[in-house]
């Protein structure tokens, strides 16, 4: 899931904006049945891999955070209007095939934004958790993480490896394509089995003339 600030504007300004957004996030999450198992706070977005108990849940979730947040950080800056643009992006994913590459993905945010040459120098990814040990409140480590190893201390540095042996291109493209348009991400079995049960089409288009 994504979440862009308006316009691509700031969503945070200072270090109090980002521990009240956590704080916010993890009381919502909580209250509607989201599972957090990995974020990146950037300056003008932010990136969550979940798991929703209900159909609904992930939606409650961000308009509660939403209401929250937008009003401390308005009235913080003497600010009116919204923050956030439109409705959040997301897209299902195949767990077996896909789930720690987005992790990875969303935890090199910074990196492939110049902002950091190491992941584990930014503070505001669940990096943190799966790399080096710290447990936010906010964290719930997925099952596939736990896979890694039979104990903490080798999970983290099987993971370690695994960020380090990086993302191919194709890889990164088709992720932010697929949360671009809302599809599901997966094998072409996969897809098809999210198009019969959801009704709506799971392939990207192709390129070209359209009507």
């Amino acid at each position: 899931m994504i979440q862009r600030g308006n316009n691509r504007t700031a969503c945070f300004a200072a270090r109090d904006d980002l521990t009240t957004y956590a704080h916010y996030l993890d009381e919502a999450a909580l209250a509607h049945g989201v599972a957090i198992h990995g974020w990146v706070f950037m300056t003008n977005h932010v990136h969550l891999l979940v798991t929703p108990q209900a159909d609904d849940s992930l939606s409650k979730t961000i308009q509660s955070l939403g209401r929250r947040y937008v009003r401390y950080f308005n009235y913080k800056y003497r600010r009116t209007g919204s923050l956030f643009e439109g409705r959040f992006k997301s897209c299902i994913i195949e767990e077996s095939r896909y789930l720690m590459a987005c992790l990875r993905y969303i935890e090199l945010n910074p990196v492939r934004a110049g902002m950091v040459n190491d992941p584990a120098d930014y503070a505001w990814s669940s990096y943190q958790a799966h790399a080096l040990g710290k447990h936010p409140t906010l964290w719930q480590p997925h099952p596939r993480y736990l896979g890694l190893g039979s104990s903490n201390s080798e999970r983290q540095q099987r993971y370690r490896a695994l960020v380090t042996s990086g993302l191919s291109d194709d890889l990164v493209a088709d992720l932010r394509q697929s949360i671009n348009q809302g599809l599901a991400l997966g094998s072409e079995k996969f897809r098809r089995e999210i198009e019969t049960l959801g009704g709506r089409r799971q392939h990207f288009l192709k390129r070209g003339p359209r009507c």
